[in-house]
């Protein structure tokens, strides 16, 4: 089997990024709950009314452990049923509270720097779209592709939604860098075979192998320092 790339190890990794060159473009993909927006109070709310509504008595802690998964995935974590009506519970509940969501700050700032710079920018999230778009068209930035669980494919940990995201803006995952801060967003970077980097300000922690680890939305401007080189890979397999 062919040698493909793994996350770095180690914080000094993003240094041994591979020599400038290409004309490809560089790719910002990025989860949006817990990296681009703090919806926490959104969902918690919104598991109030389901917890009412349906006589549950799963604590929100348990929910929170499978964000990033798709709704219906999360509900078989869970071992709930008639997940399709939970679900609307959900999310008419989340569009009620929706007022509640923040963007972290310096966000904005950070992905209008990445554009400036010449990089594609892109959303991979298990949001569906008609809940995610009001919340991307507050950042006023330009997204090249924004993939939902409304497209096709399987949702995260699958590769599926970034590799569909990297074919819409016609980039190969090496050209590509994914931010997000659960545990199914690293292990559907490491699928895609794509550079993950876990957003320290999110909701969850990386696991093994470690990866690249930013502090705050502004840490990400680290890998703009090393214009025109790529993602930062450490050769490997993948198990």
């Amino acid at each position: 089997m062919p040698s493909r790339p793994t996350p770095p190890t180690s914080p000094h990794a993003s240094r041994r990024w591979s020599q400038p060159g290409s004309e490809a473009p560089r790719v910002l993909l990025l989860d949006l709950d817990g990296v681009l927006v703090d919806t926490r109070p959104v969902m918690e709310s919104a598991w109030r009314r389901v917890q009412q509504a349906h006589g549950l008595d799963v604590p929100f802690e348990a929910y929170e452990r499978h964000l990033g998964r798709p709704f219906g995935d999360i509900m078989e974590q869970l071992g709930l049923v008639d997940a399709e009506l939970i679900h609307r519970t959900y999310a008419e509940a989340s569009t009620a509270a929706s007022h509640l969501a923040r963007q972290f700050e310096g966000v904005a700032e950070v992905l209008h720097a990445f554009a400036a710079a010449g990089w594609l920018l892109g959303i991979v999230t298990s949001k569906p779209l008609d809940r995610a778009a009001p919340l991307l068209a507050q950042l006023g930035v330009p997204f090249a592709t924004v993939r939902t669980p409304n497209g096709v494919g399987r949702g995260k940990p699958a590769p599926d939604p970034i590799l569909l995201a990297l074919i819409d803006v016609g980039a190969d995952p090496a050209d590509a860098m994914y931010v997000g801060d659960m545990a199914v967003d690293q292990e559907a970077a490491h699928r895609a075979g794509v550079a993950f980097v876990h957003a320290g300000w999110g909701y969850g922690r990386p696991s093994t192998p470690t990866p690249e680890v930013a502090d705050s939305p502004e840490d990400l401007l680290r890998f703009l320092a090393t214009a025109g080189h790529r993602a930062p890979f450490l050769e490997g397999s993948l198990l």
